[in-house]
Formats: structure tokens, C-alpha cells, sequence
């Protein structure tokens, strides 16, 4: 083996990414630790703790090979000569920046642990989304060692998408790799341009300093919620005007210079990343005197809970102005297709909204139903978590569709219009239904942005 890279974290970024490098450096022995053992013992079973298309073959190619699963965080850091760090950075609940700036308390555990264990020198990267100038600070924590040891840290923000993930990873846009601009910083780069020369072209991986890598991630998430927050804007004004947003999509998309990717009108985004990174943008324009710059941003995540707020509201409205002991089928609870990860859902917000309202849910997700329960456990309401669509909609005044699963595309609609109380209602959050069909079947479809299809005017 050339080295030994070890992964701190085992969640959706480190297990991942390490596998699709494991796999395409097969003379790189790869060690992931997590100190939850439950989530190590998944990762070294038949059932991972993680659904992404592609993960398992990936997974099963490199385990036990070059590939390993641990719980013994300080026997890795011993033995790796390259440490990533993919550590929970969530939004801070307490103290200065709660709700906006990134809570480090992780990530400065993990850099002390690093210290602690290591007898030689290490190359630690940074792999969890951090703000700008964290490297200095773990620079400084790691270089305050009393062992004499060198630690070189590099920025090497991800990029990957949910549902793509290992499409990203082994065939991505591009691979941006931030070092200091030392000799022995420029060496370590060198050190992780050559494990991502195994399988990247090398015109894809991109160099910077640390602090243009950092900030690089928060603003390219910023940018892509940018969009989707914008579409969703003008979404609300298409229903008043009769306008229809895909049309409005399409003719915007065709400009080459807005491109045509996240501008899809929906019931807002989620995940782990975008409204975290935001409202960390925001606190650091806030923190370095940008007030006017950091509205700008916090305006992104305004609409975004508007839009859930907004789909509710319009629930509630065509429904006879109340939801009050009707029996709502949740299709998707998921905040996207093709993954089970339910962190930030618009799928949460709408539920309790619903709930507020005195609705009863019956959620269905083909994927993420356990994760929905952990979500709505301490909800007050009527909440039934159903495996089995069909035995979701029975009963059911309406269906509200949250995440853009192909399988809901794929349905009896017949069969299903039939199990349901009358008059019968979809609210398409996604926009990927067949709405004239469903129109003639006997359903009153409201979708976002475009005009409702109703037997009830």
C-alpha cells in the first residue's frame, strides 16, 4: 500500500467518498471510524446505513480489501498518514450565531483527538463543509502539539448530490483541492492531487488557497437554493395569473446564460446543506459588517419556508377552508428522490404544519419511513407511517406529494381515486404527475405554479 488514508466520520459524506476512493485506489488502504457502532456495524454488513444508488456494488468491491469499517478512532489516526475529517458541522442552537453560524464543537474534538493519537506527521483534510478561515483555526490547534509533529491542512470541500452521489464521486465536475501556499503545504496538495489523478482528468481538479476552497462550497450551495428560491417565487405568481410556471422555466432555461438546471418549481428544498450553509454565509457577512449582503442570502431561506407555508395554506384553502379530521396521504417524506436522507425536508415543515391544523397523516416513503418517524416523533397528532401506498390513500380526502419519487409516477391512480373519499384531492409539491390524466379520473389537482384542475368551480 502507497498510504493509508483514514476517514473521520462514516456518514453521508465520509462513507461515500471513501468507498469511490477505496475503489478506484485499490493500492490505498482506506479506513473508515465513527464511534457509533451501530452505524459501523451496518457499514460491514448487507445492509447499509445509507441508501445511494450504487453505493452497495462500490461497497462490496473494496470491503475487506483496502476498505475497512472501525470503530477504533485513535488505532487509525495512529496509522493514517492522511486524515479526512468528515464530521457533523450542524447550525449552532445556543451562544452567539445560534440559528445562523456552523457549531465546531465536533470538528475541534476531532482535531484534538488527531493530536492526541499521532506519532508522525499527518496531512489533515478538511472534508465537512466549514466556514472560511476554519483551516487556520485547526491549524492552529493541530501545530500546538507538544510532540514536535507537522500537520499540513487542506481544504477539500464535496460536491456531490444525494441520489448521485457515486455518479458525482466518480465522474465529477470538478474536484477543488485548497492548500496553503508553503513549500510543505503545495507538497501536501500534491500528495491529494495524486490520489484523485487515479481516476479525475487532471483539468478537473482545480487549486486554490484554503480560504478560496472554503468559501467556494458555502457559495455554490448558496447559488443553487439562489435558484430554486427564485423559481419558487414566481411560482406563487403564476397561480395568480394563470401563467404556468414550467412554460416560464423553459423559456428562462433556454437562455444560455441562466442554463436550465434548479429551476423546477416545487414544494422547497431540503437536505443537509443548503439552509445550513446559508445561514452560515449569512453569519459571516454578518460577522465581517455586511449587513445588506447577508439579507440578500437570509432572503433565500425566507422563501423557501414560504413556499412550504404556501403549499399548506392552499391545502387547507381548496379543501373547504379546513383539513380538521381529514386523513392526508404523505407521499414522500424524503427531501429528495433516490435517497433516504430526510434532514431539512420540506416533507417536516408540511407535516407539522398539517398537524397544526388538526389533519391526519398517513406517510408513505419507499425509502425513508424509519427516518420519518424520528423526524415526527414528538408531534402532536394523528400520525400513521404506512409501507404500502395503496393502504396509505385508503380513506385518505387527499394526497400531498413531497418528494419526486418516479415510482409515484407509476401508480394505479384508477385504483387508488377509488380507495379515497370524495371529493379527491392531490396537491402535486413536485410537479411530476400526469395532471390532466388524474384530472379525468375524477381527482381536483392543484400543482405548483401552474393552473388548478377542479370539478368543484
Amino acid at each position: 500500500m502507497k498510504k493509508t488514508i483514514l476517514c473521520i466520520g462514516a456518514g453521508y459524506v465520509g462513507g461515500p467518498t471513501m468507498a469511490v476512493i477505496a475503489d478506484q485506489c485499490p493500492d490505498y488502504k482506506v479506513i473508515v471510524v465513527d464511534m457509533n457502532a451501530e452505524r459501523i456495524a451496518a457499514w460491514n454488513s448487507d445492509e447499509l446505513p445509507i441508501y445511494e444508488p450504487g453505493l452497495d456494488e462500490v461497497v462490496r468491491r473494496a470491503r475487506g480489501r483496502n476498505l475497512f469499517f472501525s470503530t477504533d478512532v485513535s488505532s487509525g489516526i495512529k496509522e493514517a498518514g492522511i486524515i479526512f475529517v468528515s464530521v457533523n458541522t450542524p447550525t449552532k442552537t445556543f451562544g452567539d450565531g445560534a440559528g445562523k453560524a456552523a457549531n465546531l464543537q465536533y470538528w475541534e474534538k476531532t482535531a484534538r483527538d488527531i493530536v492526541e493519537h499521532s506519532g508522525h506527521d499527518k496531512i489533515v483534510v478538511e472534508k465537512s463543509t466549514l466556514p472560511v478561515r476554519t483551516a487556520e483555526a485547526m491549524h492552529r490547534i493541530l501545530m500546538a502539539n507538544t510532540k514536535g509533529l507537522n500537520f499540513e491542512v487542506i481544504s477539500n470541500p464535496e460536491f456531490m448530490a444525494e441520489g448521485t452521489a457515486i455518479s458525482d464521486l466518480q465522474n465529477p465536475d470538478r474536484v477543488l483541492i485548497g492548500a496553503m501556499e508553503t513549500p510543505t503545504g503545495q507538497k501536501a496538495l500534491q500528495e491529494i492531487i495524486d490520489i484523485y489523478s487515479n481516476w479525475v482528468p487532471r483539468e478537473r481538479i482545480k487549486t486554490t488557497n484554503v480560504w478560496s476552497s472554503e468559501l467556494s462550497k458555502l457559495v455554490s450551495n448558496a447559488m443553487l437554493a439562489q435558484r430554486i428560491s427564485s423559481v419558487n417565487s414566481i411560482s406563487a405568481l403564476c397561480e395568480q395569473t394563470d401563467a404556468n410556471i414550467v412554460d416560464v422555466s423553459a423559456a428562462m432555461g433556454a437562455d444560455s446564460r441562466i442554463g436550465s438546471k434548479f429551476l423546477r418549481a416545487s414544494v422547497g428544498f431540503g437536505g443537509s446543506c443548503f439552509k445550513k450553509d446559508i445561514l452560515n454565509l449569512v453569519y459571516l457577512c454578518e460577522f465581517y459588517g455586511l449587513p445588506e449582503v447577508a439579507e440578500y442570502w437570509e432572503q433565500v431561506v425566507k422563501i423557501n419556508d414560504y413556499q412550504a407555508k404556501r403549499f399548506v395554506k392552499n391545502i387547507a384553502a381548496r379543501m373547504f377552508n379546513t383539513v380538521a379530521d381529514k386523513r392526508i396521504a404523505v407521499f414522500g417524506f424524503a427531501f429528495k428522490a433516490d435517497t433516504g436522507d430526510t434532514r431539512e425536508s420540506p416533507a417536516i415543515a408540511v407535516s407539522h404544519l398539517l398537524l397544526e391544523e388538526h389533519a391526519e397523516l398517513a406517510i408513505y416513503d419507499p425509502k425513508a419511513l424509519d427516518e420519518a418517524k424520528k423526524d415526527m416523533k414528538d408531534a402532536q397528532g394523528k400520525i400513521e407511517y404506512i409501507d404500502d401506498p395503496y393502504e396509505a390513500v385508503k380513506g385518505a380526502h387527499a394526497i400531498a406529494l413531497l418528494t419526486e419519487w418516479k415510482e409515484f409516477t407509476e401508480y394505479d391512480y384508477v385504483k387508488i381515486f377509488e380507495l379515497m373519499e370524495k371529493p379527491a384531492f392531490i396537491f402535486d409539491g413536485r410537479n411530476i404527475l400526469d395532471h390532466k390524466k388524474l384530472f379525468e379520473i375524477g381527482f381536483n389537482v392543484y400543482p405548483i405554479g401552474q393552473a388548478a384542475m377542479s370539478h368543484l368551480n
